[in-house]
Parts: C-alpha cells; structure tokens; sequence
C-alpha cells in the first residue's frame, strides 16, 4: 500500500508540472499572437500617416514656386524638408554663441593645396572648382562661415590661420583678428582673416597687426597672383583690424538672417 500511494504521488506531480508547462506555453502563444496583432496595427497606422503639416506645406510651396525663387531661397526650403537626409554646411551649422568674434567655420580648401575646392550650394557638398593656373597654393585653411550672406548670395569667406593643414568639408571655431579689402574683377570679395581658436601657437592672437609683417605680405601676394594666368583682375587693399572683421562678420549674419525672414514671409 506504501509503494502504491508513492506512485500515486509521483503521478499526481509528474501531471501537475506538465500541465505548468502547458499552461506557460499558451501564455507564450498568446502574447506572441497579441504582440504581433499590436506591431501590425502601429506599422498600419504609421504608413497612414501624413507628414507634418510644416513638411507638407513647405513641399508644397517649393513645388508651387520652385521657378521663381532664387537660389539660396530654394536651398533654405530643400533643407528644411531634407534634414532628415542630409545637413547642408551653410544652412545647417551653427555660427556658435561667440560670432561676431568667434565663430565656427567650414573649410573648403586646405592649406598648401592648389586645388580650387568650393561649397555647392545645391547639394552641400565640397566639389572641385577648378586647379589654379599659377605656380601657387594657398597659404593657409580657406573656407566660409555657416548663416552668413554676402552681397554676392554667397556665405562669406575666411582665411584661417594655424599650424596644420585640415581636410575640406571639416568645421573649427577661428577667431577674426582682421579684413582683407579685395575687389576681384570689379566686384567686393572681402576676406576675413582669422586664428584658429583651438591651436596653441596662434589663439593667442587678438588683431592682424600682431602677425609678423611677412605673414601679410605673403596672404597679400597669393590673392593678387593666384588669379594672373586666367586673366582675371584682383586687387588687394590694405588690411583692416579686428574691429572691421566683427563688423563685417556681423553684417553678413543680419543679412542672412534677413534673407531667411523674407523667404518665410512669402
């Protein structure tokens, strides 16, 4: 009768753990088939959506004038309906708390390069504009400062000062310590002339007249030559200090802020 009433007991637990493991398999199964039903409605509802309504109107207001806006009025528009694809450098990147005086920049050209690197400002990419003609290359990182605009519906131009060259497409914060006054073929292209802020050897520099007198004169050179073989006319004009730079600097951000509030007002 003992080993009757233990066998009965060993089958009374073995029935009572296959039916926990039963009973955890149609849990498993069922928040499975739940889950399941709940991801296939989120997709659903998801596909169904439309985009935002600021998304669908810029959109629609570039399809709708797309031919009459001017270039930079097209580019602020594309990117705001394609920053989740790409960041344009121009319009994208901040100037940083510290513009007039400091600032971040784009480089376009590395120092020591004779290759012509520019922005286009369809796309945001760095092409190649050209190989300059002369036996030169540029003495130091050249590039544009982001939200800024010029008389010429170009961001504007900054000639950087440090130690190493850096590679197109990158930004830093430079810090302006002068302007240089050029005409080039009978239009305004001035330049500013700044310090990396972030290169021990040069952030100490506050105002171009503390460079040594040979580093301006060969800036100085490299604009009026670089440009000779094409036949093109460039005229340097005498350096301006820090002062001329902010304001410079300055003018160019309210243009530009300028530009962005008559383009959303249309």
């Amino acid at each position: 009768m003992g080993l009757g009433w233990r066998c009965s007991y060993i089958q009374d637990k073995k029935v009572s753990v296959l039916l926990r493991f039963a009973f955890l398999e149609i849990c498993v199964s069922v928040l499975f088939f739940v889950s399941t039903l709940l991801l296939g409605r989120l997709l659903s509802i998801r596909s169904e959506m439309a985009p935002p309504i600021e998304i669908a109107a810029t959109k629609t207001y570039v399809e709708k004038h797309a031919a009459s806006l001017p270039p930079l009025n097209e580019r602020i528009l594309s990117s705001m309906t394609q920053r989740s694809v790409a960041a344009h450098p121009w319009h994208d990147l901040e100037i940083g708390p510290g513009a007039p005086v400091i600032f971040n920049c784009v480089v376009e050209i590395g120092k020591g390069s004779k290759v012509k690197y520019e922005l286009d400002k369809t796309t945001g990419l760095i092409k190649v504009d050209r190989i300059l003609y002369s036996s030169v290359v540029y003495p130091h990182n050249y590039g544009f400062i982001p939200r800024t605009l010029c008389e010429d519906n170009d961001p504007i131009d900054v000639l950087v000062i440090m130690q190493e060259p850096v590679i197109p497409g990158c930004f830093l914060r430079a810090k302006a310590i002068g302007l240089m006054p050029m005409i080039d073929q009978g239009e305004k292209d001035d330049k500013i002339i700044a310090v990396c802020a972030d290169d021990p050897e040069y952030r100490h520099y506050n105002d171009i007249s503390e460079l040594p007198p040979h580093r301006m004169a060969e800036i100085r050179r490299f604009f009026e030559d670089y440009k000779k073989n094409e036949n093109k006319e460039v005229a340097v004009d005498d350096f301006l200090p820090a002062t001329a730079a902010y304001e410079a600097v300055q003018h160019s951000m309210d243009l530009y802020a300028d530009y962005v509030m008559e383009t959303l007002r249309r």
